[in-house]
């Protein structure tokens, strides 16, 4: 037996002792904020570098920035609505039209999103509201009553066509008057 130990594999040493960087491109430098690799750069100057080189602080929006962004915030939350009513129109759809848990459900959240959306119309958009952009909110805040509108109108077409809504002759017979014939047949032995 031998004293040396055996070398150690490739791997192990290319783990230890890793290649020194190679650009790929030579003449382009790196991007800034780039990790340097090691080899290239040692770690004091990159400490050194990056103590000098300080974020700069961000400028403060000035306030027609800021209304501008909160309306695009307020459109966004305007236009939610409507941004899930093919989901829920598609499953109503393909619930079908008899009375059982899964429809009945579905109906009951159709119309339960929509009232509550209406009810808290103020509150969604009063985060949004300042003194400058009143005008431009009230804009947004109809377009989002109307968009929850037209999801309460899906949710009525899924009763009308559950057969729920009053909207035959029939549905009404118990406020019909009952005609007075102008004629009596009577049978003769």
């Amino acid at each position: 037996m031998s004293a040396s130990a055996a070398p150690a594999p490739r791997w192990v040493t290319d783990l230890n002792f890793p290649p020194a960087y190679k650009s790929k491109s030579g003449g382009i430098p790196d991007p800034l904020g780039y990790p340097l690799q090691s080899g290239t750069v040692s770690k004091k100057q990159a400490a050194k570098e990056s103590k000098e080189s300080k974020p700069q602080p961000r400028k403060q929006p000035t306030p027609e920035e800021m209304d501008t962004l909160k309306l695009k915030k307020a459109w966004e939350v305007a236009l939610a609505p409507i941004k899930s009513l093919p989901m829920t129109f598609f499953m109503m759809y393909m619930s079908g039209n008899s009375l059982q848990i899964f429809s009945i459900m579905m109906v009951y959240m159709a119309f339960k999103n929509p009232i509550m959306g209406l009810v808290a119309t103020n509150q969604a958009f009063e985060r949004f509201e300042s003194d400058t952009n009143k005008a431009k909110i009230l804009q947004v805040k109809l377009a989002y009553i109307v968009m929850q509108l037209v999801a309460l109108g899906v949710g009525i077409w899924k009763v009308n066509g559950m057969g729920l809504l009053p909207t035959t002759r029939s549905d009404w017979l118990a406020w019909e008057a009952q005609r007075d014939p102008l004629e009596h047949a009577v049978s003769a032995f």
